[in-house]
């Protein structure tokens, strides 16, 4: 706009679109290279959204029920109620073939079944286990990404008011400066028409 003599305006969204360009160029004059995340934080700032997002109701509602049926088994799998439990489980199994039903247990004394059970157990636990932690991983690196773009925004947004404040105390003291100025020739002047 060559005619443009700087006291006029301009629309939201052509100033959002110099903000975007100059948080740009700052950014890569910091960081060097942008990454995906920075430029969903410099368009969220041209068109003023907010970033921050509630990440674990968003990834429960993609879950499917095998995914939910294996975070409920892991939870189970690693409490106290279920060692608790499993503990009860060996003891009764043990002294109902060893002691109660002697030598006629349905499982006598090496206790091959119970062998074969607690493997099969722990064969099927372990890959539900490690399905459930893969999400839990997944869950706390998108909140992670989400909490790097929130406080890349913030800190953006608090240098974009700094340096707002710092324009606005620029202009006030070149204000103030200029009607210091005006006071003293003004008391020069007055100094001057008075008779000494």
């Amino acid at each position: 706009m060559p005619d443009w003599d700087g006291q006029g305006f301009i629309c939201v969204d052509d100033l959002g679109e110099f903000r975007k360009d100059y948080v740009k160029e700052v950014l890569q004059e910091e960081i060097g290279e942008l990454s995906t995340l920075d430029h969903e934080v410099i368009e969220s700032l041209q068109q003023h959204e907010i970033l921050s997002n509630d990440i674990s109701k968003q990834f429960e509602k993609k879950l499917t029920f095998g995914e939910r049926l294996s975070d409920h088994i892991a939870s189970f799998g690693g409490s106290w109620r279920f060692i608790i439990l499993f503990g009860v489980v060996l003891v009764v199994w043990i002294i109902l073939n060893a002691a109660l039903l002697v030598n006629r247990g349905f499982d006598p004394y090496p206790f091959i079944l119970l062998n074969l059970l607690l493997s099969c157990l722990a064969a099927m636990q372990a890959p539900i286990i490690m399905m459930s932690q893969n999400r839990a991983e997944l869950r706390d690196r998108l909140r992670s990404e989400n909490d790097y773009k929130i406080n890349l925004k913030a800190e953006l947004e608090i240098r974009h008011l700094h340096e707002k404040i710092d324009h606005l105390l620029r202009r006030q003291y070149n204000r103030l400066f200029e009607i210091q100025q005006i006071q003293i020739e003004l008391l020069e002047e007055i100094g001057r028409k008075r008779p000494l």
